[in-house]
């Protein structure tokens, strides 16, 4: 029996992964990354655990390249989960940081969401998810960028469910703390050697994921905040 399509976006690593991984027993993974070795073992991992995965070769900061590599594909799922984050001063962030984190965190969304939607909507139904953050909610010193393109995640989500839901098109979005990544040790101000364990984990994201797209059919959970149970630095 084939299996309906999952799109993940930064799927060779992280939160992005372990999305991939916990969707891909019950659908056909679509992974996005820029790194084909990356994408390659993801897919083999898949394929290892019986599953079945398609590596997309694709850079999220260029439309162009969007357009064309999506321009056939069908996913029942899209999870729009790509982002990178740079913490600093706005007096200390490059142009090209600026416009890195725009592009890749809130113009992308654009950009794929896009090239996918009108399917969903032919077919009558989809799930579309993004991974935010809570720091769309809270802002902080350092997160001019970074939590400004946060809180446009939600402004952007919950407009395009008001748009989409009537068409059978469920739009969510999932709001995470601390999770321990690399990605987060990098943009994050704790100290070097500060235990992780307290921090929410990759899978705890993509469980959270996974619930939302198996809501019964006339069920629909548009928002899932996330925190550690027992925070601590």
């Amino acid at each position: 029996m084939t299996r309906p399509l999952a799109l993940v976006t930064g799927a060779s690593r992280g939160i992005g992964r372990a999305i991939a991984l916990r969707l891909a027993a019950h659908y056909e993974i679509g992974a996005i990354a820029r790194s084909a070795s990356a994408l390659e073992e993801l897919a083999r991992d898949i394929t290892r655990a019986g599953g079945s995965c398609r590596p997309i070769v694709l850079d999220l900061t260029d439309p162009a390249a969007i357009s064309d590599s999506l321009r056939d594909v069908q996913p029942a799922v899209l999870v729009n989960n790509a982002g990178v984050g740079v913490i600093k001063p706005l007096l200390e962030l490059t142009p090209q940081e600026w416009h890195r984190m725009v592009a890749t965190n809130f113009d992308a969304l654009f950009h794929v969401t896009r090239a996918v939607l009108p399917g969903m909507i032919r077919r009558g139904g989809g799930d579309v998810v993004t991974i935010g953050s809570l720091a769309g909610r809270n802002s902080f010193a350092g997160g001019t960028c970074y939590a400004g393109t946060k809180h446009a995640v939600i402004a952007f989500t919950e407009s395009l469910m008001a748009e989409v839901r009537q068409q059978n098109v469920r739009v969510s979005v999932v709001m995470p703390g601390s999770v321990s990544t690399t990605m987060r040790a990098n943009m994050t101000s704790f100290k070097e050697g500060t235990d992780p364990n307290w921090m929410l984990t990759a899978d705890d994201v993509a469980a959270a994921v996974d619930f939302l797209v198996r809501q019964p059919a006339n069920a629909h959970v548009s928002r899932i905040e996330m925190r550690p149970s027992r925070p601590g630095r």
